[in-house]
């Protein structure tokens, strides 16, 4: 019997230099743990919000900017509600930071870095 493939969500997620060093040091398989000050790890479901978060406040504040994208199994997904933090392509998932070892156990595939500003 053939494997069946499950289904996933793309996501994204606007990244830092500190933030993909450590994703690098995971073999981009796994986000870092969220710092005390980060309840949450909060990937974007749009790539044009992506980039709007790592052109216009990364680069002034770090120099430089990345979008990463990812897979997540989607059934996995279910218990994170859609967040509109603004307009109506401002789409958030918000995971709290307890709960990120676990999502990073649903990963699919590697975490790709698909664009960066300077």
């Amino acid at each position: 019997m053939a494997d069946q493939e499950i289904p996933t969500t793309m996501l994204w997620r606007p990244t830092g230099p500190e933030e993909l060093d450590l994703v690098r040091e995971s073999d981009w398989r796994a986000w870092p743990p969220r710092l005390p000050e980060q309840p949450i790890f909060y990937p974007v479901l749009n790539e044009d919000y992506a980039i709007r978060i790592a052109r216009d406040w990364n680069v002034p504040h770090h120099g430089v900017g990345y979008v990463t994208r990812f897979r997540v199994q989607s059934a996995f997904l279910e218990r994170y509600p859609v967040q509109q933090a603004g307009g109506h392509t401002i789409l958030e998932l918000w995971v709290p930071a307890e709960d990120l070892a676990e999502f990073n156990a649903h990963l699919v595939g590697p975490i790709e870095v698909v664009h960066e500003f300077r």
